[in-house]
């Protein structure tokens, strides 16, 4: 399977680019030794360089880091909203793996990107090692107000502001220079229009469809790193509390001063931890 490198020089959220299942996934790929797959959030204009460009560089010196733009977002292909759901990513999740022959991976997830991984764990657990679950999806809580505003967002660099508030406790992250950024690349062509079509109102039904089995979620065998925001609003703090609940497994992070932006507003921490959680299991 051919896989097609695209200069960064330009645009850095364009890396590699490969067909999976007969749809373009675009990822990033560097670093050496085992592998670590960063599964990004679902904000608007989101990719995985924009939520994981902070981490990659220090993950990479220590793990093989992969980070791919899911189906709907940043620059992997927008295959229409039938794809838009938890099976079409698990399957382009899998399907990475198997076309880099890669056999397990640890996760990392954020938010969405969490949910992914609970579901990984459930349904593809020989295809996991350990998992880190940070501001993370996966249960059918109910539909935060924050939550609601990010997915009902609709382009202007004022909603933007708006929702990097949310996102953020430190107000002092929110600048208008992100805030055009953000909202410049929500407006790429094609980008709006995926996400518009992936969680449209009534929204509580998507973040239900997102959701695993309780059940499910007590039976996961593997080791897992619960991190949480304590002023997050968009995933509240009940989230993390409650899957650090259920999975024998776990140990639970909870940072103060902290919204939904754990890995930007505590990215030093953010990394030590994570590092020292993968590279414990190296050690056992």
């Amino acid at each position: 399977m051919a896989i097609q490198i695209v200069s960064e020089d330009t645009n850095p959220e364009i890396a590699r680019n490969i067909e999976v299942h007969g749809v373009k996934t675009n990822y990033h790929d560097l670093g050496a030794g085992k592998p670590l797959f960063l599964i990004h959030g679902s904000g608007p204009g989101v990719s995985a360089w924009a939520n994981w460009r902070l981490a990659m560089p220090n993950f990479s010196e220590v793990a093989r880091v992969i980070a791919p733009d899911m189906l709907g977002f940043g620059y992997s292909e927008r295959p229409g909203k039938d794809y838009y759901n938890m099976e079409s990513w698990l399957d382009q999740v899998v399907g990475l793996m198997d076309a880099l022959d890669i056999e397990r991976t640890d996760l990392v997830g954020n938010s969405f990107g969490g949910a992914i991984s609970l579901a990984m764990a459930i349904r593809h657990p020989d295809r996991v090692r350990r998992i880190v679950l940070m501001g993370s999806a996966g249960l059918a809580l109910g539909l935060s107000e924050g939550l609601d505003q990010v997915w009902g967002y609709s382009p202007s660099i004022e909603n933007m502001r708006r929702l990097l508030d949310i996102f953020a406790y430190d107000r002092s992250l929110v600048t208008d220079e992100l805030a055009e950024l953000r909202y410049k690349a929500s407006i790429r062509p094609g980008f709006q229009e995926s996400f518009s079509a992936m969680f449209p109102a009534p929204r509580g039904r998507w973040l239900e469809h997102l959701a695993s089995d309780e059940r499910d979620i007590q039976k996961i065998p593997h080791e897992v790193l619960v991190i949480h925001g304590r002023e997050d609003v968009v995933v509240p703090l009940e989230n993390g509390l409650r899957l650090s609940q259920l999975i024998k497994r776990s140990q639970l992070h909870v940072f103060g001063e902290c919204g939904h932006w754990a890995q930007i507003e505590h990215a030093a921490r953010f990394e030590k931890l994570v590092m020292n959680f993968i590279q414990e299991a190296e050690e056992k």
